[in-house]
This record gives structure tokens, C-alpha cells and sequence, in this order.
């Protein structure tokens, strides 16, 4: 359970991240289309 914590406290943070920087990803595509 300690090892879920911690791995889950990083899948919480990736995704978010992920999520953010994919924003960012297709902002930049429509900005730079």
C-alpha cells in the first residue's frame, strides 16, 4: 500500500502535467498553424 501511495501520488501529478502540457501542445499547433 505505501509503494501505491507513493506511485500514485506520481500518476497524480503525471497525468495532470500531461493534461496541462498537451493544452499547450495544441495552442502552440493552432498558433503556429
Amino acid at each position: 500500500m505505501a509503494n501505491k501511495d507513493k506511485g500514485g501520488k506520481s500518476t497524480k501529478k503525471a497525468p495532470a502535467k500531461s493534461l496541462k502540457e498537451k493544452r499547450q501542445a495544441k495552442k502552440e499547433k493552432r498558433s503556429g498553424s
